[in-house]
């Protein structure tokens, strides 16, 4: 909200009423950001697809089919908040990797924020690798 807007709220609450000028200004404000907005929250197929543009640079395989993502929570403003493990805990990309997956989610048009946490519990196993992965790795 821009500082006039705020003093236009903080003026219009202790009088108790809004002149015409501050509601027409007002609806233009609010007409303008909603053309600005990309339109809805991302739906989970634009986020994985995002993800599994993410390759770890030791392994042929994206991340998303490795299995390292382990939970994407989408919201309505926009916000992706993914939880994500390593396939070990000295894993040399451990800094880089939730970096880059940020930054590709960022890159969906409906994103605002994208929040990537690393977790342990529970911990990686290859298992939780995609028919896909286990192919290209050859791990059958």
């Amino acid at each position: 909200m821009s500082e006039d807007n705020l003093l236009e709220d903080q003026v219009g609450n202790v009088s108790g009423q809004e002149d015409s000028e501050v509601a027409e200004k007002r609806s233009q404000d609010k007409e303008a950001a909603e053309i600005v907005q990309a339109p809805g929250a991302p739906t989970l197929e634009e986020v994985v697809e995002a993800i599994s543009t993410v390759y770890d640079p030791e392994i042929p395989v994206n991340v998303y089919e490795l299995g390292l993502i382990y939970a994407i929570d989408l919201h309505d403003d926009g916000l992706v908040e993914i939880e994500m493990s390593l396939t070990a805990p000295n894993c040399p990309s451990a800094q880089e990797l939730p970096q880059m997956i940020r930054h590709a989610v960022l890159n969906v048009p409906s994103v605002s924020k994208a929040v990537v946490k690393v977790v342990w519990e529970p911990p990686w196993e290859m298992s939780r690798m995609s028919d896909t992965a286990r192919l290209a790795l050859n791990m059958f």
